[in-house]
């Protein structure tokens, strides 16, 4: 009577807050019902499986769990094609009484969407959806809980409509405004927890750039407080955050099974327990006609610890928006499972990829594969394939940054762009500078080889006689490692399309490492009592061939740091160039010295073929470091060109 004087004296949006909150709370209790259904039917059709029986999301709701629970565990089949629960009929009409205080409340702000409303109601009454029985037919379960097929009417699409309804309501009948939030019948000690969850908002709602969506109400409804937020623009995607005292019950719906663990594993910091990620059928809805609910309850010690937690609620729903769609388009270049970890990733600092999106994502990176690399990585070639996975990682997560703190800073899109193909020609050439890395272990396996020869040889100055066998063992493992190494080094360039004189680089290194297993074969056969005088010329072409193998490590590393625009490394690269060129020609010098000493000495025919053929075999090493070396230098003015 009170309410219906009140609008007889034109004042019924005085009422309207309070209206529109019954209808959000009977809102979550419709839908908490509806769920109970097809738990009942569920359980009614598997009785040996554990049933879910709802009690968190019963609690967030404001219901006894105990009916619920009662009523799902006790359904069991009647024939094939209905159950029976214990206060079914309960649950019905309790069902259409929630109807009645939504459509209420829609009517309270808008009369003729309130009566549209009542008319559909009244329809779905008519054909019998609502007739209270202990009895249910599984298809009048799912006629009342799918969101209706190929336009058809459907209770739970009015529902979700009357929703949207009540929103619009309550952002225009709102009472006050806290930090963005649209507020009615709040009490003093509220505002604490609605300014946390705003906090939080606030911080990262700017990371949603132009896209529609976050906006909030807060109300008192039942002895709780209330927050709801709409996220983005799916019909399923909703959170209702309901607060008593230090517990905070999060209800989150979602199309998508994956982005909910997304978002409960950004919250993994606090002792939050989570329940549900049931699945609901909606047709209409997802890619699967269904959604996912769940409930999170985390139970504070103290005040400040339950604002912290709703602080961390708000930031992270910018995240949730077109989530989806941003692993999708990054599973195009990387793995699936690494496309979820590089979205936590920019959900933890706090970069998002909003901005990534907006800048045209997969056109961004296309761009920055054609531009930057047309040759290097194919058409669908994804980038953890071209520039290795922990590489391809890297610049996705660069991508997202660049492109946020552009969006964030007012810069063009063709500077982002710019920098995305700067960054991929500057890992394109790390992945050269890998390959430079093989070679490197190449040549640090010829030094080892001409190590062990000039050991071997100083042994024989000093009339020692070294282990032949072990020394040809050893050599011959070295070499069969520095093959294993030439092959895979071979088989990276062909796949990652390198320059082809990297490819030479491996030729030239893996023909001086076979020269001297060559010669560590023939130092093997040495006598013990080898001439003086050519084991000390031995010994200083060994010296010589160390010489050119450390000088061609030295350019090799250094030229590996050239693309990074060091010029000190470029130089280090050239000099080392120039060392071996004259380690060569010194070894040409000793080989002679050799030569001549061999045809002068009066020298046995063994001795003779074995000095020789141990010479030549070391000098032929150095003359093929000399050939790298030439190579080296054209692979550096090639980086310095650039």
């Amino acid at each position: 009577m009170k309410t219906q004087i009140i609008r007889e004296l034109g004042q019924a949006d005085i009422l309207l807050p309070s209206l529109v909150a019954e209808g959000l709370a009977a809102n979550d209790r419709i839908k908490v019902r509806l769920s109970a259904l097809q738990a009942a039917a569920e359980h009614a059709r598997e009785p040996d499986h554990p049933a879910n029986e709802l009690a968190a999301e019963c609690h967030a709701a404001g219901i006894a769990p105990a009916g619920i629970a009662s009523l799902i565990s006790g359904a069991h089949l009647i024939g094939e094609r209905r159950l029976s629960a214990p206060s079914l009929a309960k649950l019905i009409k309790e069902v259409q009484g929630d109807m009645e205080t939504m459509i209420r409340a829609v009517s309270a702000g808008d009369a003729p969407e309130g009566e549209k409303a009542t008319a559909r109601l009244n329809s779905i009454c008519a054909a019998g959806l609502l007739d209270a029985s202990s009895e249910i037919e599984f298809t009048r379960i799912t006629r009342l809980t799918g969101a209706g097929q190929e336009g058809g009417d459907s209770l739970h699409r009015l529902v979700m409509e009357l929703h949207k309804a009540l929103n619009r309501l309550a952002a225009g009948c709102s009472k006050e405004i806290i930090a963005g939030a649209h507020v009615f019948g709040l009490h003093s000690e509220d505002r604490p927890a609605v300014e946390s969850f705003m906090r939080g908002l606030n911080e990262t709602r700017g990371l949603k750039f132009n896209h529609p969506g976050l906006d909030t109400m807060a109300t008192r409804s039942e002895g709780r407080l209330l927050i709801q937020n709409d996220i983005g623009t799916t019909d399923a995607h909703v959170m209702v955050i309901a607060i008593e005292k230090n517990t905070v019950t999060v209800t989150y719906t979602d199309v998508h099974l994956a982005r909910t663990k997304f978002f409960i594993a950004l919250l993994d910091k606090f002792d939050a327990k989570w329940s549900g990620l049931d699945r609901h059928a909606a047709a209409g809805m997802g890619e699967d006609n269904a959604f996912f609910l769940v409930t999170g309850q985390f139970q504070a010690a103290n005040a400040a610890d339950r604002n912290d937690f709703l602080t961390a609620v708000g930031a992270a729903l910018v995240f949730l928006i077109d989530w989806n769609k941003a692993r999708k388009l990054l599973r195009n270049w990387i793995a699936k499972d690494d496309a979820a970890r590089i979205l936590e990733w920019a959900a933890r600092h706090r970069i998002g990829h909003r901005a990534f999106l907006e800048l045209g994502g997969n056109e961004l990176l296309g761009s920055a594969v054609r531009n930057a690399a047309p040759t290097r990585i194919g058409f669908g070639e994804r980038l953890d394939q071209a520039l290795g996975r922990a590489a391809a990682i890297d610049f996705l997560k660069t991508a997202l940054r660049l492109s946020t703190e552009a969006l964030l800073a007012g810069h063009s899109v063709r500077m982002v762009r710019d920098q995305i193909e700067a960054d991929l020609v500057r890992r394109l050439e790390r992945v050269e500078s890998a390959l430079l890395a093989m070679v490197l272990r190449q040549i640090g396996l010829a030094h080892d080889l001409v190590a062990a020869i000039s050991r071997y040889v100083a042994d024989l100055k000093v009339r020692q006689a070294g282990d032949g066998k072990q020394l040809a063992a050893r050599a011959s493992h070295i070499e069969q490692k520095a093959d294993r190494i030439a092959l895979e080094a071979r088989r990276e360039v062909s796949r990652l399309n390198a320059r082809p004189i990297i490819g030479q680089l491996i030729d030239r290194a893996e023909e001086a490492v076979d020269e001297l297993e060559q010669a560590a074969f023939i130092a093997s056969l040495a006598p013990t009592a080898l001439d003086n005088s050519l084991v000390s010329v031995l010994a200083e072409l060994c010296t010589v061939a160390i010489t050119a193998t450390e000088a061609a490590a030295c350019g090799i590393a250094a030229a590996a740091e050239v693309p990074e625009g060091r010029s000190a490394d470029s130089e280090d690269a050239l000099a080392a160039v120039v060392r071996l060129v004259d380690a060569e020609h010194a070894a040409d010098a000793r080989e002679r010295a050799i030569t001549t000493l061999v045809f002068t000495g009066g020298y046995d025919v063994a001795t003779s073929l074995l000095v020789l053929e141990l010479a030549r075999a070391v000098e032929r090493s150095t003359d093929r470091l000399a050939g790298f070396g030439h190579l080296l230098r054209q692979h550096i003015m090639i980086d310095l060109a650039a």
